[in-house]
């Protein structure tokens, strides 16, 4: 599978996630948003770029539900709630954050 972003085709997993995580920028981001049904605003985009740095400056780290909650809501300097996240994230704040964030799919089981 592809997807077309500024003239580039860039692949995808059968899931929708990249193959080449280098191919991933912002326009990209925007491109699997809406194909997620993700329509991004500045708080989207803090959990994607904190998804991004997690995954490359701790190992490939996959934070959890919880774990993006307590993060988030120290950036935002606000109380997150798990249904605040599932609104902007319907399938999974974790999961769904990560394909438009352009990282590999989780392989983390469970949700909290």
């Amino acid at each position: 599978m592809s997807i077309e972003v500024n003239g580039n085709t860039i692949e995808t997993t059968e899931n929708g996630y990249l193959v080449n995580l280098e191919d991933w920028n912002e326009d990209v981001g925007k491109v699997l948003a809406e194909g997620e049904g993700i329509e991004m605003t500045q708080e989207h985009w803090d959990v994607v770029k904190y998804l991004r740095d997690e995954h490359f400056s701790n190992a490939g780290n996959e934070p959890n539900e919880r774990t993006i909650l307590k993060d988030m809501g120290k950036i935002w300097g606000k109380k997150v709630s798990s249904k605040d996240m599932y609104l902007m994230f319907p399938q999974m704040p974790s999961k769904q954050g990560r394909k438009i964030a352009g990282l590999p799919q989780s392989t983390r089981k469970g949700g909290y």
